[in-house]
């Protein structure tokens, strides 16, 4: 399953009660206020044992995370970074 898959799937379920049809890869999601601050850190959280990665804090930031698409986007590059496989 591609990161973007997982990561929309786990916003799905955990702030869109299973909604998935509301949720495209560049749906701006604090602007739609699907996710708050304290959801980003917890979307962290799942990101670090999902991927088996760390989210540095400077990553941190709304603009990396406004869509799904943007966090799949960072999801990649910190892989990448890291060494390891960004598939």
């Amino acid at each position: 399953m591609t990161p973007q898959k997982l990561i929309s799937d786990y916003i799905v379920d955990v702030w869109m009660d299973g909604d998935a049809e509301s949720l495209e890869p560049d749906t701006p999601l604090t602007e739609l206020n699907i996710i708050d601050s304290m959801g980003i850190f917890d979307l962290v959280g799942f990101l670090q044992r999902e991927f088996s990665m760390t989210v540095p804090m400077q990553e941190v930031t709304l603009k990396n995370f406004r869509s799904v698409r943007t966090i799949s986007a960072l999801v990649v590059r910190l892989r990448q970074d890291e060494g390891g496989n960004a598939a």
